[in-house]
């Protein structure tokens, strides 16, 4: 079955008009014309669309869901062309991004928000890993770019310092360990070590204490659930837990190893593959914002 696309515009201005006579005269064009291309649509649906037992033109109850479901078309129509004339020019059908879970997503959702409101083409997904993960998924996906605390060099990368990080040392307010003072690497080994499991198992997290008690969690949210349950003591992101913090539900503690680490994370791309304009538009938003 081939379909008139035209066709149900056609009907559409039948309906509007009251006859084909008046539609012919909108349309400029014969009412013949018109006539036969509706009857055309009608013979390759196998339906009549039109009821002309009446002097005024009159849709079938199965004409009305036809021209109903024929509008529906027509705008998928034109959105698919619309779509073609933008990846026509220089848009991307896919821009594909993994973010390490511990860096602040208001600038990611930002540059999005963006993107979004300039009804670009472009379909984004977003991917969150953690430590070597974000790096391993960046590298099987082949994604267009990964937003990564830390990762492995290559020659073929290019890689954009972002803002610093700051991870902080903490425990809730009940923990054992909270309000002493001198902390020493032993004392804290005497207690549970919350940590984030790398999602590829290649990098060793470089804040890890390294003791026999530790427990390995899935994400951020999940840690951070289980250090105001006073489960155990940890490394947060300082973005994560600014109102705790503030409220004292987490407490910074007194470790004479230091309990504050930064980090400089980085917009990293592969030099082999150039960005598109989605990718352009979101590397330059992320740039100004983080």
């Amino acid at each position: 079955m081939r379909l008139d696309i035209e066709a149900f515009s056609l009907v559409s201005a039948v309906i509007e008009e009251g006859s084909f006579a008046k539609a012919a005269e909108r349309l400029h064009r014969t009412q013949s014309s018109i006539s036969y291309q509706v009857k055309k649509l009608e013979e390759n649906l196998g339906v009549e669309v039109f009821d002309r037992s009446e002097y005024r033109a009159r849709l079938t109850p199965a004409g009305q869901i036809i021209l109903m479901e024929g509008k529906r078309l027509q705008k998928m129509v034109k959105h698919i062309q619309q779509l073609a004339l933008r990846f026509q020019q220089g848009w991307e059908p896919t821009l594909e991004v993994v973010i390490d879970g511990a860096l602040p997503l208001d600038p990611v959702m930002q540059a999005l928000k963006a993107m979004a409101d300039q009804g670009i083409p472009t379909r984004i997904q977003m991917k969150m890993e953690f430590l070597g993960g974000v790096q391993m998924r960046f590298e099987q996906d082949r994604a267009d770019m990964m937003i990564v605390v830390d990762y492995k060099p290559a020659p073929f990368l290019k890689a954009q310092p972002l803002q610093v990080c700051t991870f902080v040392l903490v425990a809730a307010r009940q923990h054992p360990l909270a309000g002493q003072q001198m902390l020493s690497r032993n004392q804290l080994l005497e207690h549970v070590e919350l940590t984030i499991q790398d999602s590829s198992g290649s990098i060793p997290d470089a804040l890890q204490f390294g003791g026999e008690r530790v427990f390995y969690l899935s994400d951020f949210a999940c840690k951070k659930n289980a250090l105001l349950m006073a489960l155990g003591f940890g490394w947060m992101p300082e973005n994560l837990i600014a109102r705790e913090l503030a409220s004292g539900e987490l407490l910074e503690l007194d470790y004479t190893g230091g309990t504050r680490h930064q980090f400089t994370p980085h917009l990293v791309q592969s030099q082999d593959t150039p960005l598109g304009k989605a990718g352009e538009m979101f590397r330059e938003l992320i740039l100004q914002g983080l």
